[in-house]
Formats: C-alpha cells, structure tokens, sequence
C-alpha cells in the first residue's frame, strides 16, 4: 500500500529497511490504541464541521472494528506499509473511500503514535501498579505473620544485629511503596493528550484538543505543542526509569533469597515448582526465576539509558531518532509485567525455615545489646562499646523473645508499624481504581464495549510472520 508520505519516488531498498526498522513489528502492540485515539480525533473534526456527520460515523465505526481486529492480532503490517498508522488509514480507504482519506485531518504520524504510546503506557502502567500492590499487600501479610521470627540482621553478609523475617519482608513492601512514588510521578506526565501538536508546530485548523483529551480519559492536554515532542523520548526514559527502580527492588529482594536458600544457610526454601534442574547433575534444583529477576533489573535500567541515551543531545522539534525508543519502553513495560507475576508467586511460595534462623542467633548477634544494656546501668556509650568488644563472647546469650521485645520504637524489629504501609497501600489502591475507572469509561464511550489495549501481550520482540492476514 501507498505510504503516508508518498510523493511519486521510492526509498532505496536498503534505507527503507534501515529507517523503518522494527517499528511493522512494535506497532502490532499499538493498533487498538492507535484506534481509540482516532476515533476520539474524528469525533472532534465533526464537531467542528471539518468531516460531514455521516462520514463520521462510518469512521468510527470501521475504527471500532479495526480496534477488536487489532486486539485479537488479527491485523498485519509489512515492512513495506512502515507502522500501524499507514495501515489503519489504508484500510479506512479501502473500507470507506474518501472518507477513509480524510481521518489525518489535523494531525500527523507524530502526534499519532504518542498519542497511541500514551494510551497504551497508561493501561500498562496501571495494571503494573496494581500487580505491584498487590505484591505489597501479599509482603506485609506475610510479615504480620513472621513477625516474631526472629533470624540474624546482616551487613556486609556479616553477622549484625537481631532481625526478624517479619522486618525483611516488610522492608521489600515499603520500598516498592516508595518505587512507586517514583512511577506516579511518571504516570502524571504520560497522562496528557498530545493531539493536536502535530508534526511539533499544531496546524492552522480551530482543532478542540481539549475534547479530545476528555473523549481518551486524560487529566488533560499537553499544552505546549513543541513540548509534545521534546518530551516523547524523555517521558519514555521516565516511565522505564521508574520500572528500572521496581525492578531493582525485585532483583535485591531475589539476591538475598538466593543466599538465604543456600544449604548452608538454610532460612527459607524454594518450593520445587519455581526451580528448574541440571541436565547433567540428577540431584540439583536451581533458583533460576530468582537470577533471571536479578539479571532482569539490568535489562531494564538498560533501556532506561537506552531512552535517555537517544534524547540527549537532539535539537528541537521532530527527530527521526525518537524512533528508537518506542522498543525500550514496550520491552521494557512487558519485562515488568513479567517480573511481578513470578513474584506474587515467589512470596506466596515462600517457606521460611524458623528453627533454622532461630539457630543461626549467635554471640555476635547480641554483642551490641550487651553493649546498650550497659549504658542503661550508667556507663557512657564508647566504654560501653569497647567493654562489649572485648567480652560480648563470653555472655551467656539472652532470651530472643526479650531482646526482640525490647526493640519498641517505631520501624524497628519489635515494632513494625505495619499501619503506616498499609495506609499508604490504600491510598494508591484507591488511585488507581479512580484511573482504571476513568481510563476503561473512556474506551467504553468510545468503543462501545470495554476491550484491553494491551491485546494479546505478546513480547515487542516478535516476528509478525505469525499473523493472519488481513
């Protein structure tokens, strides 16, 4: 099929296949977005009297259909038809005609695919906050019920201080709390609608961008239309800096599980059903979902770089290079989802070996209690320090249940104070139930029906050899 930009010559072979790249691929993901949004943009040019009413209709009602296509991957694109807008318009005209010929009114491939981008990043990072509260939520019931299981603290891998599995879990839940502090902040900016920016300079049309927003469920437009495009690559190394900060979280977590399930450490096991074995050595079970959640939160902080890496340096307006960083945020939105599905399973799975930390409690656990119980006699805390140095191993060892008890200020072993993350917990529970309700009453004024844009999820990296035709 004709290009959007076609004017009567062809690309060189080569080029063609450089500068389209692996966008017919990626855009597989963004054909239902890339629908919704037209038919918000088709809605308003008749309401402006820049499409007759009846032509309209017709639009929007193949858009519908093309959106259900789309999501049930029943919709291809060629290297030759560049990305999902050319082929969106082209069946529009097959379909429909000239009317099919008038829906880019107003607007261009630019403004197009962020706008498809956002709409698709806002599902996306919606049901990525909510699996990652979820996550939360399953931690701090578990620490509720490890509370009192005590086990050594670490630093260094060394012997510290007296811990509990209570306060390891916990501390994973509350830093995701604060991880997704950061993907809030990123969800703001990706929640504006950039139609109507155009190729960067917005067109000499009365367009009604504010419409438009309100029909896609944004909090509103992006204001600036220069800005639009300045912010496409840096938004997406916002949005997958924020996931690289999950997947950080999940990577630590999954490293101490690692050592912790160590025979000869021995303070949780891993159930069968989350470890593969060794094709050579019949008696090994292997941790792997565990190193591939470590290795994973690399991958993703590579993509964030990746993005930033793109932007920086790039003078105003459109930039062909913004191309490259439609793939890392797919990839790195799909990872994400990935991750947090694993480990829901992982923490629900999760033995903890109780007898087994009670007996790794040790001297050296307890040497800067007997420090602290020798400041409550009087003695200045650096005497007291170096008293305990000399002498902590030669103290009978007290009662765990005591000195755990004896830890009462808030945070602390004794006292977690899970209230506070739960209060938090509720709190981005309810945002984002508000932004699901407001993002799935949009696709229903506009699809008639609810759909997901998510489609099939399959990764950004699959050939679209596999697709029915159209």
């Amino acid at each position: 099929m004709a290009k959007l930009w076609e004017k009567g010559y062809s690309l060189d072979e080569a080029v063609e296949r450089f500068t389209v790249g692996r966008d017919y691929i990626l855009d597989l993901n963004l054909i239902p977005a890339d629908a919704v949004a037209s038919i918000a943009h088709v809605r308003m040019l008749a309401s402006r009297g820049l499409l007759e009413d009846d032509q309209a209709r017709a639009l929007e009602e193949e858009l519908r259909r093309i959106a259900r296509e789309g999501a049930a991957g029943r919709v291809k694109i060629s290297r030759e038809d560049e990305d999902c807008h050319t082929v969106l318009e082209a069946l529009l005209t097959e379909r429909l005609g000239d009317a099919g010929k008038r829906v880019h009114t107003g607007r261009s491939r630019n403004d197009q695919v962020t706008a498809a981008t956002r709409l698709y990043s806002r599902e996306a990072l919606l049901a990525i906050t909510g699996d990652t509260l979820t996550l939360v939520e399953r931690l701090l019931d578990r620490a509720r019920q490890e509370r009192a299981t005590v086990m050594p603290g670490r630093t260094h891998l060394q012997i510290a201080m007296l811990s509990t599995f209570g306060l390891w879990l916990a501390s994973w839940a509350e830093q995701l709390l604060d991880d997704l502090e950061l993907l809030q902040a990123a969800e703001r900016l990706n929640d504006r609608s950039p139609l109507g920016s155009a190729a960067s300079y917005g067109v000499p049309l009365p367009l009604d961008r504010e419409m438009v927003a309100d029909l896609l469920g944004f909090q509103g437009i992006q204001n600036n239309v220069l800005a639009v495009q300045h912010s496409r690559g840096t938004l997406d190394g916002h949005i997958a800096g924020a996931l690289a900060a999950i997947a950080a979280t999940l990577g630590r977590m999954a490293q101490d599980l690692i050592l912790f399930s160590l025979p000869e450490v021995g303070y949780v096991r891993l159930p069968s059903a989350l470890c593969s074995g060794s094709s050579i050595m019949p008696q090994k079970q292997n941790p792997d979902a565990l190193e591939l959640l470590r290795s994973r939160a690399s991958l993703v902080e590579g993509w964030a770089s990746q993005c930033r890496g793109v932007v920086r340096g790039l003078p105003s307006g459109y930039n062909r290079d913004l191309q490259d960083t439609k793939e890392p945020l797919l990839r790195a939105l799909a990872t994400l989802r990935e991750e947090l599905a694993v480990a829901l399973v992982l923490v629900d799975r999760l033995e903890p070996q109780r007898e087994r930390m009670l007996e790794a409690l040790n001297a050296e656990v307890f040497a800067t209690d007997y420090a602290y119980q020798l400041v409550l006699e009087g003695v200045p805390f650096r005497e007291a320090y170096q008293r305990a140095a000399g002498d902590y191993s030669q103290r009978d060892l007290p009662d765990p249940g005591e000195a755990l008890a004896r830890r009462t200020s808030t945070g602390t072993p004794g006292n977690l104070n899970l209230e506070d993350p739960l209060q938090r917990l509720a709190g981005h529970r309810k945002r984002v139930g508000d932004g699901f309700a407001r993002h799935q009453q949009a696709l229903k004024n506009l699809l008639g029906e609810e759909i997901s844009l998510l489609g099939r999820q399959d990764p950004p990296g699959e050939d679209s050899s596999r697709e029915a035709p159209r």
